[in-house]
């Protein structure tokens, strides 16, 4: 099996050049994810394509940024991200082209697609709210705006401002209620965050959704928001301390009279400038394929796309759950507001 190379930014331009001067078929792909499920599918790829798979691992906003300045000389072909609204904002900065297959328009749902083709999503995920048992009681949950609720008072922890999770989740909420309206939320839901410093009365959010995860199993909160593979990852984790937290805790589905529960995707483009389109696409294919959605699932406790793609037994035993019918491809359009009314609110 040949090897996907993992390629240092500061040496991705010079080090692909030579791979493209080879008679080594290659794809050059930028990503800000980070998960050896993806790895072992770029592995798998190879092996049955010939085709070899380097890697640009990145942060979101600088590879962005990257591949903007890089223009028509970019060596990239497809651009994977853990966002709809980083998505879409590569497809308002131009970098993105349209992608036409019959095969992605027979298994994923055009709702899981850019409006107008240039991105495809590969893996799902649930915001969910999840709680202690002990101390909570299910009849005290039902929406994302309950949380800003007076019985929610200083029970509630969820990531940063700047985490582009809960920034696509106040878009979402822009979305569906307006700006105004979404203010009031992010008002009380800081107004209702757990005191995480009891000398100094600070309530700044910190950690990743496990920690906040971490947080409610310790007594700091009762209530977390966060994405459902992170609890699957604990759950399995070789950590006794983290495989204890995911044990112990609840998962609920907010706003299943209203909305529905927020969802945000995974999804891939092909970059506008690639010459290897062909290449590039039979990559989006592969990993939409059944093969590679099963692995997304099982092995990252992500909700796989293809239509008839199994979903982990983990995910099913919370149960089926109504999806916020809002457009992903229009997140991006309501991202600054979305962190205006953060920062504004004291969301820091």
């Amino acid at each position: 099996m040949k090897k996907t190379i993992a390629i240092l930014p500061v040496l991705l331009v010079s080090l692909l050049a030579g791979c493209q001067g080879s008679s080594q078929r290659v794809i050059n792909l930028y990503t800000d994810r980070h998960y050896d499920t993806d790895q072992a599918l770029y592995d798998a790829f190879t092996e049955q394509t010939g085709i070899q798979v380097n890697i640009l691992k990145l942060d979101a906003d600088p590879l962005l940024t990257r591949l903007e300045n890089e223009g028509d000389l970019s060596p990239a072909d497809l651009v994977f991200l853990a966002d709809a609204g980083r998505l879409g904002k590569a497809k308002a900065l131009n970098l993105l082209q349209p992608t036409q297959s019959t095969f992605i328009n027979d298994v994923v749902d055009d709702r899981y697609q850019d409006d107008d083709g240039h991105w495809v999503a590969l893996t799902k995920r649930a915001r969910v709210l999840v709680y202690h048992p002990d101390r909570v009681d299910t009849n005290e949950l039902s929406t994302y705006e309950a949380l800003t609720h007076s019985h929610m008072e200083g029970r509630v922890v969820t990531r940063s401002s700047s985490n582009v999770y809960n920034q696509s989740l106040v878009a979402a909420m822009i979305a569906e209620h307006g700006v105004e309206q979404t203010r009031l939320f992010t008002e009380g839901l800081v107004a209702n965050f757990a005191v995480r410093d009891a000398l100094t009365g600070n309530k700044n959010p910190n950690g990743n959704d496990r920690d906040q995860a971490k947080a409610v199993y310790s007594g700091i909160a009762d209530v977390a928001i966060m994405n459902t593979y992170y609890l699957g990852r604990m759950l399995y984790s070789t950590d006794a301390l983290e495989k204890e937290v995911a044990e112990t805790l609840r998962v609920y589905f907010p706003n299943q009279t209203t909305y529905g529960t927020h969802i945000n995707v995974s999804g891939i483009g092909l970059t506008r400038h690639t010459p290897r389109k062909s290449d590039a696409l039979a990559l989006v294919e592969f990993l939409l394929s059944l093969s590679s959605q099963s692995s997304f699932a099982s092995a990252n406790f992500e909700y796989p796309i293809h239509n008839d793609a199994e979903i982990h037994p983990l995910l099913t035993s919370w149960g089926p759950f109504i999806e916020q019918d809002v457009s992903l491809s229009s997140l991006y359009s309501y991202a600054d507001d979305a962190f205006r009314l953060m920062i504004e609110s004291g969301w820091n």
